[in-house]
């Protein structure tokens, strides 16, 4: 039950799984489902998108939006801290981390589209791309998720998530320029290395949300679920983003 998304950590879906399964009588209409947290997705898609409009809109009229870009990043992260401490309250946090996370990503992309026309259609498109190919790989059972399939992604996240909090500390207190920074062939390895990565990701989430439905977990779960899916794709946007501006840098 282990997975790199801080939303699929084994202590959360453990003790709600706990829960429902000591209680005398299960609801059935009142458990998490497949089909609830794919709606509970695409909702917060739709809010994500709706949210990134505005500060795309204001980037394009000549605004400044690193305001509500950064203060949107901040928030969104603030309310994954709590979903994970708090997942009942999935229904509210959720939403909530889709429209202010809406607000970063409609920043960063305008930023990046006004640099290299043309790139935030590639970016999606390739995380799209990247999402079906790794649910078909998933619901046909090509790709399983095994113990040892999710050791090693989760090391390699754990890593990733650990190269990047110490390149941006020594870049910030010392002259230190990071490797991944640049368009040299090693930076662009290390792009295609983390697009990896976090596409792998999404077998591990896709199998959690698999998890929490066979074990009848409550109904806020696919709003928690469908958190944690974000999370990941928002990840991968934002580095198939750099990946590109990279190969597009002269």
């Amino acid at each position: 039950m282990n997975s790199n998304n801080p939303f699929f950590k084994t202590k959360s879906f453990k003790e709600n799984s706990e829960v429902t399964h000591d209680a005398v009588v299960i609801d059935y209409d009142q458990t998490m489902t497949v089909s609830g947290t794919i709606n509970k997705s695409f909702l917060m898609l739709i809010l994500l998108v709706a949210s990134a409009s505005i500060t795309w809109i204001m980037t394009n009229n000549g605004q400044n939006p690193i305001v509500f870009t950064i203060g949107g990043a901040i928030i969104g992260f603030i309310l994954v801290m709590i979903a994970v401490f708090k997942p009942q309250l999935s229904g509210y946090l959720a939403p909530g981390y889709a429209i202010f996370e809406g607000l970063f990503i409609g920043g960063i992309s305008a930023i990046f589209e006004l640099r290299y026309p043309g790139i935030v259609i590639q970016a999606v498109s390739c995380t799209f791309v990247t999402f079906m190919v790794c649910f078909g790989l998933f619901k046909y059972q090509i790709v399983k998720v095994t113990e040892k399939f999710r050791s090693v992604v989760l090391a390699s996240t754990l890593a990733i998530a650990s190269y990047y909090l110490i390149s941006w500390l020594l870049s910030m207190f010392t002259g230190f320029q990071p490797v991944h920074h640049g368009n040299s062939l090693i930076s662009i390895g290390i792009s295609a290395f983390v697009i990896v990565i976090a596409a792998l990701n999404l077998f591990l989430d896709f199998d959690q949300i698999e998890k929490g439905v066979e074990q009848k977990m409550p109904k806020y779960m696919e709003w928690y679920g469908a958190m944690g899916l974000m999370i990941t794709l928002v990840w991968l946007y934002i580095e198939f983003l750099r990946l590109l501006s990279k190969l597009n840098k002269k």
